[in-house]
């Protein structure tokens, strides 16, 4: 269903992107689930997720750019919009450590 929606988002009708669409969901998944502690993508993370992967999508070509100027257009890249990372702490599990006695 991710994919579906993913497709419906970028605007994609074709089965040529799916393979690396795919690819681009499980990846940022997996690195959800590093980063809030979890071993489950709550649904409260799935639109984070699809938005992630826009932005990685996008992205392709310009990989490792912080800026670029063009015919007096200049662009700039953050990493991760500050939205995006305040939602994904939101939903961070607290780690628990156990200390040997």
């Amino acid at each position: 269903m991710q994919l579906k929606k993913l497709k419906i988002q970028l605007d994609i009708n074709d089965l040529e992107r799916d393979d690396l669409l795919q690819l681009m969901l499980e990846d940022v998944e997996a690195d959800l689930l590093t980063l809030t502690n979890r071993t489950k993508l709550p649904p409260s993370l799935e639109s984070i997720q699809r938005q992630i992967v826009i932005i990685q999508y996008n992205k392709q070509g310009v990989e490792g750019q912080s800026s670029h100027s063009e015919g007096g257009i200049s662009r700039s890249f953050e990493d991760l919009p500050q939205s995006l990372q305040s939602a994904i702490n939101q939903k961070r599990l607290a780690k628990l450590v156990r200390y040997a006695t």
